[in-house]
């Protein structure tokens, strides 16, 4: 499997206390999760399916 090293911002969300992950290089590589670990295992999936394609 080949390494590729993105860039994502991460914010959070005031009103729902939520992480957001934006990968801006990459279309549609976007993701929240209730703490960044659960962010970061979401991103890593969604970059996994952009890439894929």
């Amino acid at each position: 499997m080949k390494k590729y090293t993105v860039t994502a911002y991460i914010e959070q969300d005031s009103e729902t206390g939520l992480y957001i992950g934006i990968v801006p290089g990459l279309t549609g590589a976007h993701s929240q999760g209730a703490t960044l670990d659960e962010l970061k295992s979401n991103l890593q999936e969604v970059i996994e399916l952009c890439l894929d394609n």
